[in-house]
């Protein structure tokens, strides 16, 4: 089974499972087309988190394929000359926000341990839909239109625009020739090909190049190392849930919203009500209030997981949710020690589930050989001074959450994950407790209406009929808000006699099983 965000990814994933790949070789092939067809939100400009279940081992695997600070960074990367933060669209836009990319170095890592495919073969679906060109989505054609800054880059521009300036129509013929060759030089020669050499330094031109320049450099990409790291997991109910652990402040972020949820009367709740959203919302407060305090790169500086898991203190911070909300949550108080998504599992019970990204919306607006650079480098703090400031080498804080969950048994119950910025931590956590403790099934627990809060506003999806708790919740004191919550999950559960895959119908992936 493949759940992906666009139905070309989706079949290049199963064609693999189909010649006997294994779930790690469909992810890389469904990701490679990703890039092509949804350009927007991920490719090999950027990077990814990977959590891998062995079902043989019986192993949990995650893999960190975050983007890095040049060695050239400095904490006021993101100040004006009157050291003010600049605005989000001067930082984004340009050379200054790229980081070097992650991604391929990761998936080559992950490929070693777990392909059964060669390389190269993963490459060749999206290489034929680049050289043979795709239909241009209605999706990506609405994004187009509405992007005021990527048209000013010649090589997208070409791809994407008419001569006048506006975004092509839906279902032209997209061909990506630069895409295709870099991809079959990554396919022969591994992601060497990428890191060092012409594709490098064409990148590190481009960065630095820009009227905005950056100051990567070749020796940085040279540098790039993907990470192993150990899976964070814990408890929930009757079942473990496991995701990404820091850089990404997903994993925790899920782990604390379930973790208080436990603590206070969310399972009397009933489904879809205001008592729900209520308790939701206050449990999100809480966790992004230590997202912002305690998360970052965990190697450069000492991030307290322990403490922000620990029973005891999760205790004390339910017992701060009450009848009213408190519209704006504290840290807890200790010493501190654009985006797209993909589910697989293959015949023998393997599973990959990858969070990747390019940051915004179309990244940095910098295209090169056919892909799209990042804009990860915004993710750090723009004022200095605080966990996630900037500094050379470091990785940037995330909210992306790959998850699997699995029953008391120790058998995979399901896998999910989603784009969406920093809603993804509500994304993922809500989508988990309509399965679990609601439980509806995977499609209609990703149809079900978004809420959450990230320490601001309690948010409801504009145009559901949640829109009719505004009166409940505002009863409550919530300040509340109807805004598009379009997140993007994809995910794959167990049922009786296989699997059941699903896509979010906010956006145009598929899943399909063979």
């Amino acid at each position: 089974m493949v759940a992906a965000a666009h139905p070309l990814a989706v079949e290049a994933g199963v064609a693999v499972l189909e010649r006997g790949g294994s779930a790690l070789d469909a992810a890389i092939a469904a990701q490679m087309v990703l890039g092509l067809v949804e350009p927007q939100s991920s490719g090999i400009g950027g990077g990814a988190f990977l959590l891998h279940w062995s079902q043989p081992e019986a192993s949990l695997t995650s893999y960190d394929g975050r983007e890095t600070a040049p060695a050239a960074a400095r904490a006021d990367r993101f100040l004006d000359a009157e050291a003010q933060p600049l605005g989000f669209f001067e930082a984004a836009v340009g050379g200054r926000s790229v980081g070097v990319p992650g991604l391929l170095r990761m998936l080559e890592a992950a490929h070693r341990r777990h392909g059964r495919r060669p390389w190269r073969e993963l490459f060749e679906p999206a290489i034929a839909a680049a050289e043979e060109g795709f239909a241009l989505s209605a999706r990506l054609h609405a994004q187009l239109e509405a992007e005021p800054f990527l048209a000013a880059d010649p090589r997208a521009r070409e791809l994407y625009f008419t001569q006048q300036g506006r975004a092509k129509a839906p279902g032209t013929r997209i061909v990506n020739r630069e895409y295709a060759a870099t991809l079959r030089r990554v396919a022969l020669e591994g992601a060497e090909a990428f890191y060092r050499g012409e594709i490098a330094a064409a990148i590190v031109h481009a960065v630095r190049s820009h009227p905005r320049p950056g100051d990567l450099a070749e020796p940085d990409l040279a540098a790039y190392r993907p990470l192993e790291r150990a899976p964070l997991c814990g408890p929930y109910r009757r079942w473990r849930v496991c995701s990404m652990g820091p850089p990404s402040a997903g994993g925790v972020g899920v782990l604390q919203i379930l973790g208080l949820l436990e603590r206070v009367p969310f399972d009397h709740a009933p489904a879809h009500s205001a008592v729900a959203v209520h308790l939701f919302s206050e449990a999100g407060r809480l966790a992004y209030a230590d997202r912002a305090r305690h998360l970052a790169d965990p190697d450069a500086i000492a991030v307290p997981l322990g403490r922000l898991l620990d029973p005891a203190y999760l205790d004390a911070r339910a017992r701060t949710i009450g009848e009213r909300s408190m519209r704006e949550a504290p840290p807890g108080l200790f010493e501190p020690a654009g985006t797209t998504h993909l589910s697989v599992v293959d015949a023998q019970g393997n599973v990959a589930a990858m969070t990747s990204t390019i940051e915004s919306i179309f990244g940095s607006r910098i295209m090169v050989r056919g892909f799209l650079l990042n804009n990860q480098l915004t993710d750090f703090d723009f004022a200095p001074g605080g966990p996630n400031e900037v500094a050379p080498g470091k990785r940037p804080r995330s909210s992306m959450a790959p998850t699997i969950v699995f029953d008391a048994d120790g058998r995979v119950r399901l896998s999910l994950g989603s784009p969406g910025g920093p809603n993804i931590i509500n994304y993922v956590a809500r989508a988990l407790v309509a399965v679990l403790d609601w439980g509806l099934d995977l499609p209609a627990a990703f149809a079900a209406p978004n809420f959450g809060s990230r320490n601001g506003p309690t948010l409801l999806e504009a145009a559901t009929d949640y829109e009719r708790l505004r009166a409940p919740l505002e009863a409550r004191g919530h300040v509340v808000e109807t805004v598009p919550l379009a997140s993007g999950l994809h995910g794959i559960e167990r049922v009786p006699g296989g699997w059941r895959g699903a896509a979010d119908p906010r956006r145009e992936g598929v899943a399909r099983g063979h």
